[in-house]
């Protein structure tokens, strides 16, 4: 890049928010988990929707790419810049409007992280769905660009199911502004629902219009013990009777023996006596407890109310930070329809080697597994493309939340077939003809950087 680019950039944003010395950009070139990094000549921070417009273009006219950036709490390279590419950092869109109490919506920047957004929507009564354990940093920009879950899927669905609309910057730095939020319109091809999970790819999301939900304040979870995965499957047509039911999540015991070591706490139940836990969360506008201890008379299982439910979310939340500290992990996030899941998790452990430690947690209603194989080595390669596969036989999926980044690109033709894939890459060039955005995500188009595991 050119000095007299550095200056064009400067006039747009401001000398401060262009940031060219190498300790200052450190914390953007590296994922949170810092198991990928990469380089950029500079992180540019605009603080609107025409200062994002206006950074694309001269880029664009410079022929320099662009990765956008929110929160950086991704998982599978997807915001870590490369190939020379300018960091587009959206931290600065924090604008939050009026919560619109009879539509139940409300536009969010792309910058506002989702902790900030559930406690906006919760000061007028009402509440954001998606939620992870990442809320504090994860951003509204992020979590619209990867389609992000999280725990509250099996009653809410997935961040593409709140989205009424977006304001979106194209690669020729255009501006798409579709923010109106009306629940029923059939005029053409629906843009937003295009953005969502495009993960940078066809646009820079700088807004969102999001559905808001009633905001349940009476809370009960309970911990089940089940003697095994396959139980832990069996007991979840059960669960979901429960008229409350806001999220089922899946800890495998090393999984909860992990979170709890890493807290310094004893586990609620003993990880040893059971073959899986599931952590069952109801929520209501009425104490929703007699539902769970009614589900409870005959399962080994704990209730959790107030703070112990708290606590229970803490070790859940906890998980993935608490293996972070095992090493750099082999990460996979996939789905299988939840029979297949026991059969999944069998062949990883059959898979992995001897010396390595397998960690699994997940949202057990969709079939969700987060894998973490730790002191893999020299086999995780291998290993990665058995559980992929094995995954694609199954009839699941090779990302259900996290995306495909640059972790996963050689699988997604894989996954999608070639009709479809095909289509994909032909909106891609459409959108963006000279692969301006986040280019090597989705589609192969540049060299891969990840950190070696360290054990």
């Amino acid at each position: 890049m050119s000095e007299a680019l550095f200056a064009e950039l400067r006039t747009i944003v401001g000398q401060s928010n262009v940031l060219t010395d190498a300790d200052m950009r450190a914390t953007y070139e590296n994922d949170w988990l810092r198991q990928w990094d990469g380089e950029t000549p500079c992180v540019v921070r605009p603080s609107s929707v025409e200062e994002v417009a206006a950074v694309v273009r001269v880029a664009a006219a410079a022929g320099v790419p662009i990765v956008a950036q929110g929160g950086n709490t991704g998982l599978v390279g997807g915001s870590v810049p490369r190939a020379g590419a300018v960091l587009l950092s959206l931290q600065r869109l924090t604008a939050l409007g009026p919560v619109d109490t009879l539509a139940l919506q409300v536009t969010a920047g792309a910058g506002v992280t989702i902790d900030a957004l559930q406690q906006h929507a919760r000061a007028s009564g009402l509440d954001f769905a998606v939620d992870w354990g990442a809320r504090a940093t994860a951003t509204v920009g992020g979590a619209v660009s990867t389609n992000a879950g999280g725990s509250r899927v099996v009653r809410f669905g997935t961040m593409r199911a709140q989205v009424m609309g977006l304001q979106a910057v194209l690669a020729d730095g255009s501006i798409i502004d579709e923010l109106a939020g009306l629940p029923k319109e059939t005029a053409g091809l629906h843009l937003p629902s295009l953005l969502v999970g495009s993960e940078g790819t066809l646009a820079v999301v700088t807004a969102a219009r999001l559905r808001l939900v009633p905001w349940y304040r009476e809370t009960a979870a309970a911990l089940v013990a089940c003697d095994s995965l396959t139980d832990a499957v069996l007991l979840l047509s059960r669960l979901r009777q429960l008229p409350n039911l806001d999220a089922v999540e899946l800890m495998m015991p090393e999984a909860l023996s992990v979170a709890c070591e890493f807290l310094g706490v004893k586990p609620p139940m003993d990880p040893r006596e059971a073959g899986a836990f599931v952590m069952v969360d109801c929520a209501a506008l009425t104490d929703p407890r007699d539902e769970l201890i009614e589900l409870l008379a005959d399962l080994r299982g704990v209730l959790a109310l107030g703070n112990q439910r708290e606590a229970l979310y803490r070790m859940r939340d906890h998980i993935t930070i608490a293996i972070g500290t095992l090493g750099v992990p082999l990460k996979l996030d996939v789905a299988v329809p939840v029979a297949q899941l026991d059969r999944l998790v069998r062949l990883i452990h059959a898979a992995a080697p001897g010396e390595a430690r397998v960690i699994i947690f997940g949202h057990l209603a969709e079939g969700n597994l987060h894998v973490n194989i730790v002191g893999a080595g020299d086999a995780s390669a291998a290993l990665r493309d058995r559980v992929l596969q094995a995954v694609l036989d199954l009839g699941g999926t090779i990302s259900a939340e996290h995306g495909i980044g640059v972790a996963k690109v050689d699988w997604l033709e894989r996954q999608k077939g070639p009709v479809a894939y095909g289509a994909m890459r032909a909106i891609k060039k459409a959108l963006d003809p000279k692969n301006q955005l986040n280019p090597g995500v989705l589609f192969a188009s540049a060299p891969r950087r990840r950190r070696a595991a360290r054990g």
